[in-house]
């Protein structure tokens, strides 16, 4: 197991267990905050590797990109912090079970599985297809038994949303032949030491690469709010 790999799953368990308890204190505000600064440091992240290659285009890109961490970072502020068990089922859900059986079925089922090779190669059908409906079916099963489907219906579409924002993020790093969000600004020192707060700085996507999935998911779910 590479050092790498250690610092990832270390954060990532101190993460969760950070959320969790942020959750349940004072409204979820600290969540919301903490979700906030994340935003923002993805968005500096975002703005370094755009700015490599100045036109109309990547100009375009990056509002785009932008506006889905604003928009997200919206929605997590107004949502009612007992929702965000919708967001995490949701999207966590999606993102860990395509992974678990993608690994475990990927090739399996279908004989050419990878159905986006020029933008995630390493995503399956299998992975994809069972992540979604494992994703949608734990929100249902939330929903119904908290008797609120009528009203919030919309969070049965977090996994979709959440497979589209890593998509695009994913084509935004190929458009810029950038492996990761972060290989600009971490070398940066001061951004350096920041990177091991989501797992490390070698490798990995940094913090856009984090929350591109629920700031594209967040961002849609609020403008259906907004038009309901």
């Amino acid at each position: 197991m590479s050092k790498n790999f250690r610092t990832r799953v270390i954060a990532g368990v101190v993460l969760f267990v950070t959320a969790m308890v942020a959750m349940h204190i004072f409204d979820g505000v600290p969540l919301k905050i903490l979700y906030g600064l994340f935003a923002l440091v993805a968005g500096i992240e975002l703005i370094s590797f755009f700015k490599q290659k100045t036109n109309p285009l990547n100009t375009f890109l990056a509002l785009l990109e932008i506006l889905f961490l604003i928009g997200g970072s919206i929605f997590v502020a107004i949502t009612p912090v007992e929702n965000f068990w919708y967001i995490i089922l949701g999207v966590c859900g999606y993102d860990i079970f395509a992974y678990l059986f993608g690994k475990a079925l990927g090739g399996k089922i279908f004989k050419k599985s990878r159905p986006f090779r020029y933008v995630s190669k390493n995503k399956t059908w299998e992975g994809t297809i069972l992540g979604l409906i494992t994703s949608i079916v734990l929100v249902a099963i939330l929903l119904n038994v908290r008797g609120t489907f009528e009203t919030d219906w919309m969070y049965l579409l977090c996994g979709p949303l959440a497979l589209i924002g890593d998509l695009f993020e994913s084509l935004l790093k190929r458009h810029f032949k950038v492996k990761d969000s972060n290989e600009i600004v971490v070398k940066n020192k001061w951004f350096k030491r920041l990177e091991l707060v989501v797992g490390g700085s070698e490798g990995h996507g940094g913090f856009l690469d984090r929350i591109d999935s629920t700031a594209f998911a967040a961002s849609v779910l609020l403008v259906i709010l907004l038009l309901k």
